[in-house]
């Protein structure tokens, strides 16, 4: 298991198209992509879940991944997210 605390800093946070684009890729792996804030732990699969977290610029989430490709996964979302969600 892998763990991450990142900062969201896109000027749009995860609303809808980022949101979108994060569960796309998020979706490319075998593997549990969870993304943490606050007291609330949502699958990173889930396009409702993402949306429900109402993550804005400049919070701090926490991306939790398990599974046998966990190390691409992580590095693969970090990048995404560092990238302000452009897929390359």
């Amino acid at each position: 298991m892998l763990e991450r605390e990142i900062t969201i800093n896109n000027k749009e946070g995860l609303n809808s198209r980022p949101a979108a684009v994060f569960v796309q890729a998020a979706n490319q792996f075998s593997s549990q992509i969870l993304i943490k804030q606050g007291n609330q732990m949502i699958n990173a699969k889930s396009i409702m879940g993402v949306l429900s977290l109402g993550v804005a610029r400049s919070n701090a989430v926490t991306l939790i991944v398990k599974g046998e490709d966990e190390k691409e996964a992580m590095d693969a979302m970090v990048k995404l997210i560092e990238n302000d969600f452009v897929l390359e």
